[in-house]
């Protein structure tokens, strides 16, 4: 609405954990017994089908290349 795009933003208090598949399960469902991850989800995973970038997929299935960061981000205001 206002033009801005929620991935080039600050996004304070968000936490991002890379982890191998084989405990993915096992790392989200502690992160969810804690209540600041009760809402932690597994949002994405590695292949090797874009190699070097990162491919969004939306909820109703369009893809779109989050490029790298033209410009400077905002400054956090606190």
């Amino acid at each position: 609405m206002l033009g801005l795009d929620p991935l080039y933003v600050a996004n304070e208090g968000l936490f991002i954990a890379i982890v191998d598949t084989a405990i993915a399960d096992s790392v989200l469902e502690l992160m969810q017994q804690d209540d600041k991850g009760i809402d932690a989800a597994i949002i994405g995973e590695v292949t090797t089908d874009h190699a070097g970038q990162v491919v969004m997929t939306s909820r109703i299935g369009g893809r779109r290349v989050v490029n790298y960061l033209a410009g400077e981000q905002l400054p956090r205001i606190c």
